[in-house]
């Protein structure tokens, strides 16, 4: 028999069970504010992708301050919660729940129950509350942040006890088993990625064509290649290889022109992201842009460097971290990039950095890059056998995503739907 339900009045949830009752988070809380002023807990705690995570007080990491005598004491099952920057960021988890006795920074908003309520179902509720957006629009300042007296007003459903502690029982089973198969499913997709780079890797540096001669290339990090095959430096197969702007220019909301930088690179073609910055034409006659030639290879100078895409006549602006190769026509481009995603091209790059604490390829390093060259013919059989290989590959990696992403859906979903009283536990479930 369907439980009787009635009208909630808050806009995220509609009904609710007719026995639930409805309280506010000043009802249900109390804000904790414990400065760690003696220094006396030093188990540093960081929220982290909507978990609370230790975190070394020595780690240089990031950015902290020069004492931690200003950060909040929290106990365990403290609600911990990241309001700043509503605004521009509006995709990461804002609540945890803690563990242990720790310090987070008092720029989180910590809350602790007072109530006769469950903490975990009090920390699933707020839960479901962010992933429904409820916090985006609520802040205030420049950054739209949400401080204790945002917070008072904000509705909480309180079902009984007993039932909060059939709610808590199932979604902990239930997350932790969703939890369970995308961190499987997470690890297969590394070792697909793993996979699929070695077998780049084997094509362009032993073809494709079984049972031949080898011989040794004379290169530590390339080993033993076919017979008849040589190696070419990057400097010899272009006429330029340059790098974007160093300077920040003025970003336009629908420019003519996408500002790409090496987080844009990695697909065959350029990841121009709906996030991505552009530039009016105007603003782009300002600078002194490089001129990139119908086969133009770019790549990722920085941060994930080493990641390739073609340049197709895209009206892009190139940044600092983007460099570009122009490839004399003649040159097969499919071939020249397989060749820089291998990994002996990843191990010229690494040994580059030796010594730095900066994660920066310089063009120089690019320019000498040592790649193996085939014949022209063999160059396009190689090329051809990975888009195909790559292409399984790449469709198997979306799935494998695609699969994460409904299981994450889900997850959210049952979270909602059991804290909101739209589903009931029953006995025995």
């Amino acid at each position: 028999m369907a439980r009787a339900m009635k009208d909630s009045g808050i806009p995220w949830i509609g009904e609710i069970p007719e026995e639930w009752d409805i309280n506010t988070v000043f009802q249900i809380f109390t804000q904790v504010k414990n400065k760690n002023s003696d220094l006396s807990e030093t188990n540093l705690l960081s929220l982290s992708y909507g978990k609370i995570k230790r975190k070394s007080i020595e780690t240089t990491e990031g950015l902290l301050p020069e004492s931690f005598d200003g950060y909040n004491i929290i106990e365990k099952d403290d609600i911990v919660l990241r309001l700043t920057d509503l605004q521009n960021d509006q995709r990461s988890l804002r609540v945890g729940i803690s563990g242990e006795r720790g310090i987070v920074t008092s720029a989180y908003v910590t809350l602790r129950n007072r109530s006769i309520s469950l903490p975990r179902y009090l920390y699933y509720y707020l839960h479901s509350f962010d992933i429904s957006k409820g916090f985006y629009g609520m802040g205030g300042g420049i950054r739209q942040g949400i401080n204790w007296d945002g917070l008072k007003w904000i509705k909480v459903l309180s079902p009984s006890v007993e039932e909060q502690h059939h709610i808590v029982s199932f979604l902990d089973a239930e997350c932790a088993r969703i939890d369970a198969v995308i961190e499987k499913t997470r690890a297969s997709i590394e070792e697909y990625k793993k996979l699929k780079q070695a077998v780049i890797t084997e094509a362009v540096t032993k073809g494709i064509r079984p049972g031949r001669k080898m011989k040794d290339s004379g290169i530590e990090w390339i080993g033993e290649i076919p017979e008849e095959w040589g190696t070419n430096k990057i400097k010899y197969i272009s006429s330029e290889v340059g790098d974007g702007l160093h300077a920040a220019p003025e970003f336009s909301e629908d420019g003519d022109y996408y500002f790409i930088n090496g987080n844009n690179l990695g697909k065959k073609q350029i990841k121009i992201k709906e996030n991505t910055n552009s530039v009016s034409k105007t603003e782009y006659s300002k600078y002194n842009q490089p001129t990139l030639c119908a086969n133009a290879i770019l790549i990722a100078l920085n941060g994930t460097y080493g990641l390739v895409s073609f340049y197709n006549h895209e009206k892009v602006m190139l940044g600092k971290s983007a460099g570009f190769i122009n490839l004399f026509q003649i040159i097969n481009r499919d071939y020249v990039r397989y060749a820089l995603l291998s990994d002996y091209s990843k191990k010229q790059m690494d040994d580059s950095l030796a010594g730095t604490t900066i994660s920066n390829v310089s063009l120089r390093t690019v320019r000498n890059l040592i790649i193996t060259w085939p014949s022209n013919d063999e160059q396009i059989e190689i090329s051809t056998y990975l888009d195909t290989k790559t292409k399984e590959f790449d469709d198997l990696l979306a799935r494998k995503t695609e699969f994460i992403s409904e299981l994450e859906s889900y997850k959210k979903s049952i979270i909602y739907e059991y804290v909101t009283g739209k589903k009931e536990v029953r006995c025995g479930k």
